[in-house]
């Protein structure tokens, strides 16, 4: 039996569903591949090229495409059997940085296909997300496995990227890419091995073109005022969360702090999150975490107000990880979300909410620098707890006004999954 608010049991009953373990190797060896593929593309353009400018492009690539690739090809996650789009996505990725591998390929290669990779994630992501509501239900087996795949996705910004440099010492930049390149064939052989076919969502005919599809059900959830706010609610806090990572080194340089506090302060919220949304998947009840969430949503900026006061580095530590523990607020909102979004249209929410989720990001990293250009790094990201906080609570305004709430929040109960 599922877990029931009554009797909250963590995470071990999500690992005895047997499609979910194939789902969760499967990300863990997608997300060892970006990680490799993001380094080691990196390192080989700045090699070829010797320009920083297009080192970073090459990095920056990693969001841009996101909002082109999840907003027009959204329908696929929908259209087609989610098994099948998982192991396309996988084989096309794989495609791509086979050619990347091969010594001839030029620099305008590499960044357009990195750009494909980026254009074919959000559409990944979401049939994956879409699809574990086959494997684990829609209620609390859904939320701790989304919890489970957030948490390791938070975990490699801590050690991903210290591994993946470790790996470039030994190993040459295309030598990386060809890991990359059979960690994407082993994600696809563990989806299609692991996973049951099941039906697409939409009818072909019914939706017409992928194109039409794909931007009519965007139409359809924006224009949904209680799907509306539950995305932007994804949304808003995590624009300005980024900003304390965008300027960690110039914040360091600030207050006189050596170059290891650079990485200080870049785990300090990634630690804080994962902490948080441990705790809150394996010791608070599904009541409990939906009581959480518009408070969380609404308060979690507020610790960036103290960087008014130009804290020392132990200070912003403590208020950095103060912030990533509150977006666990994304556990209870996971279940009021797809609670909202109608069947045939899940696997289109699910891509477009990762899109956004991913430019905004980008997009607050660069409004961040453009502010600290004019402004002092302290008070921009002063700034950035004010206006976050104020866009926060008009959405938990709204929330409740357009009754995204959900009424049987209290509920505990679950549907059954499907156990392998």
């Amino acid at each position: 039996m599922p877990p029931t608010a009554s009797h909250p049991r963590g995470y071990r009953p999500v690992f005895a569903v047997r499609e979910f373990r194939a789902v969760f190797a499967a990300h863990l060896l997608s997300l060892l591949g970006v990680v490799v593929c993001e380094l080691a593309l990196t390192v080989l353009v700045h090699d070829l090229t010797g320009s920083p400018l297009l080192s970073a492009l090459t990095f920056a690539l990693g969001f841009l495409p996101y909002v082109v690739g999840g907003t027009l090809f959204a329908g696929v996650a929908d259209r087609y059997p989610a098994r099948r789009v998982l192991v396309v996505c996988d084989l096309l990725c794989a495609g791509c940085i086979a050619v990347m591998v091969l010594p001839g390929t030029p620099v305008a290669g590499l960044l357009a296909l990195r750009c494909l990779v980026a254009g074919i994630s959000p559409v990944f992501t979401g049939t994956r997300t879409a699809a574990l509501t086959d494997i684990l239900g829609e209620g609390e087996l859904f939320v701790l496995g989304r919890s489970l795949l957030r948490i390791v996705s938070q975990s490699a910004v801590l050690a991903g990227f210290g591994l993946g440099g470790l790996l470039l010492t030994v190993v040459a930049p295309r030598g990386a890419l060809g890991i990359t390149l059979v960690t994407f064939l082993c994600s696809a052989t563990l989806l299609r091995c692991g996973t049951r076919r099941r039906p697409a969502r939409a009818r072909t005919a019914d939706d017409g073109a992928l194109l039409r599809s794909s931007l009519s059900g965007a139409r359809q959830l924006f224009g949904d005022r209680r799907v509306r706010v539950l995305m932007l609610l994804f949304w808003v806090q995590p624009m300005f969360v980024v900003a304390p990572e965008a300027l960690a080194a110039p914040y360091a340089d600030a207050i006189g702090a050596g170059p290891a506090a650079i990485g200080l302060l870049m785990c300090a919220m990634p630690v804080g999150h994962i902490a948080a949304e441990l705790f809150a998947g394996s010791r608070l009840s599904p009541r409990t975490r939906s009581r959480i969430v518009l408070p969380l949503a609404g308060a979690g900026l507020l610790p960036f107000l103290l960087y008014a006061a130009r804290p020392g580095l132990a200070f912003a530590l403590v208020l950095l990880t103060l912030a990533g523990a509150a977006a666990a607020y994304g556990i209870g909102l996971d279940r009021w979300f797809v609670a909202a979004v109608p069947e045939e249209l899940k696997g289109r929410a699910m891509t477009l909410m990762t899109a956004g989720l991913m430019t905004v990001q980008g997009i607050g990293m660069a409004l961040a620098g453009l502010a600290a250009e004019f402004v002092p790094v302290h008070l921009t990201l002063a700034g950035a707890g004010a206006l976050g906080t104020l866009c926060a609570l008009c959405l938990v305004l709204e929330a409740r006004r357009a009754g995204a709430v959900p009424a049987g929040r209290e509920s505990g109960g679950d549907r059954t999954a499907r156990r392998g």
